[in-house]
């Protein structure tokens, strides 16, 4: 399911940021969204993988031969690059982020004017009753989720179906002025 996912997302990439070049990955797992990049935009020169989880970092280092993709242990609260970059994806990871606002500040600041976020994760109004209880800080709603990416200084946002009836994705720009 998570590959099916990362295709659908690869795809919606190469739909909205078929020139980006520079691209970060935010949860990157075991890269496999990444690698699925590398080949949709083969224009691309430097592509970084985001995780907390110093094992899937392992796990994404072993499984990648090309030198364009690199990895590195952080969280989406504190991305360790400077700015510039076009495109910044993140696939079912958002969900687990911390401080959801701060993440996103954080992909704002690391992507250049006019630079892309696609994120895509459990948005659904089905969800709704778990923000009351268990995940009562987390935006998994549509419109929770496009608040806090318009909070975040994003334009342009659309919404995208992307799985099921409960995975999709918000496309999103940064700003030019």
């Amino acid at each position: 399911m998570h590959h099916e996912i990362s295709d659908h997302v690869r795809d919606l990439a190469v739909a909205i940021a078929p020139d980006a070049r520079r691209i970060v990955d935010v949860g990157c797992g075991t890269g496999y969204l990444l690698r699925a990049l590398a080949q949709g935009l083969p224009d691309a020169v430097d592509m970084v993988g985001i995780d907390a989880a110093p094992g899937m970092v392992g796990a994404a280092v072993a499984k990648v031969a090309d030198p364009r993709i690199r990895f590195a242990v952080a969280t989406a609260e504190r991305l360790p690059l400077a700015g510039g970059f076009d495109l910044v994806v993140s696939s079912t990871s958002f969900d687990h982020w911390r401080d959801q606002r701060a993440g996103l500040s954080e992909c704002a600041r690391v992507l250049r004017p006019g630079g892309r976020l696609i994120l895509c994760d459990i948005f659904s109004p089905l969800l709704a009753p778990t923000q009351v209880a268990t995940r009562r800080r987390k935006a998994r709603t549509p419109l929770r989720a496009a608040n806090l990416v318009a909070e975040s200084g994003f334009v342009d946002l659309e919404w995208h179906s992307v799985y099921a009836v409960i995975i999709n994705a918000i496309s999103a720009r940064r700003p030019s002025g």
